[in-house]
């Protein structure tokens, strides 16, 4: 995701629409896309704020496999062969949660579990 607009930049486009000017010609005046200035000053209408919204993840905030790692890390020990297709077909028919293969993969990353069948690592 790139970066957001400074602040600065931010002001100087809803300042330009407060002096009478329209989004899209400010959009023009400050090489932005017309789209970008009608947020910025739409943004500012509606509820006064003109900075960046946060990005990523809130902190403190979990994915939705937080509360089944504990079925997962026991379907790991009890079948260490089990692979990621297997366990995502297991949380489906057990917990009835639908996930993707890469989420259970980071989600077992963050646990130190590792899935792989090479013998170094059982």
């Amino acid at each position: 995701m790139g970066k957001p607009y400074s602040v600065d930049l931010r002001e100087r486009i809803v300042n330009y629409v407060k002096q009478g000017h329209s989004a899209r010609t400010a959009a023009v005046v400050f090489g932005v896309s017309p789209s970008t200035a009608v947020r910025f000053a739409a943004a500012y209408r509606d509820g006064g704020k003109i900075g960046p919204k946060p990005q990523g993840r809130m902190p403190g905030t979990v994915g939705k496999l937080a509360a089944h790692m504990a079925f997962m890390i026991g379907r790991l020990q009890s079948e260490p062969d089990i692979t990621l297709q297997e366990l995502a077909d297991a949380l489906r028919e057990d917990k009835g949660v639908f996930v993707h293969l890469s989420s259970i993969h980071r989600a077992l990353k963050r646990a130190n579990y590792s899935y792989k069948k090479r013998p170094d690592r059982h």
